[in-house]
């Protein structure tokens, strides 16, 4: 495995393939108040790509932005509807086409409510991870080594865990459920955005 670390922006002429893992990290989980601070990558071949954003400037980010927006790469995330709007707050682009990890468990693993990205790799990898980074400072001028680390294995394992679901979506026949429901994320994400992250609109 190796971690290349990144200010502000990709370089140019990365390719990471056609299913990029794409996660954000933030300075907390309220959409309107917190910044993003951390977007990690991966190809799926054991190496992560972590792009740092120490102070909140997001308007030179060009490579980054041509990713998110490209609609023939797959965006791969674990609960993907917080990521989809923090990127579409900071870089004012619709990140699609999408696939949920996250989605994918909720609908093929109903014989438990274990769901976070800890336990999908227990279960589905026999990997165990550590989330003792998950509340640190991501806003600090430098990352350590530690931070480094913990950002990168929220995305080394999203592609093997893709395929173990899509197997699991496959037998259990909900695959065009769960791509109907990708397919809204960034939808999703606009309605967190525009204040209705509480309210579930489609109830009664």
């Amino acid at each position: 495995m190796s971690i290349t670390y990144h200010v502000g922006d990709l370089p140019d002429g990365l390719d990471l393939g056609p299913v990029v893992a794409i996660d954000t990290e933030t300075m907390g989980l309220s959409l309107v108040r917190d910044r993003l601070c951390v977007i990690q990558l991966s190809a799926g071949d054991g190496n992560a790509h972590v792009v740092h954003f120490p102070k909140p400037e997001y308007g030179n980010s060009p490579n980054l932005v041509r990713l998110f927006a490209d609609p023939a790469v797959v965006k791969l995330f674990h609960f993907g509807r917080f990521d989809l709007a923090m990127i579409r707050r900071h870089f004012g682009v619709q990140c699609a086409p999408a696939f949920c990890t996250k989605i994918a468990s909720r609908l093929v693993r109903t014989n438990t409510d274990r769901h976070g990205l800890k336990d999908l790799c227990r279960d589905l990898l026999g990997i165990e991870l550590s989330k003792q980074q998950q509340t640190s400072d991501w806003g600090a001028a430098e990352l350590n080594a530690d931070q480094l680390a913990y950002a990168a294995s929220d995305v080394l394992y999203l592609h093997q865990l893709k395929a173990k679901l899509e197997a699991l979506m496959d037998r259990e026949g909900r695959r065009e459920l769960a791509e109907a429901c990708f397919a809204f994320l960034p939808a999703r994400a606009d309605l967190d955005l525009a204040g209705w992250d509480e309210e579930d609109i489609f109830a009664h």
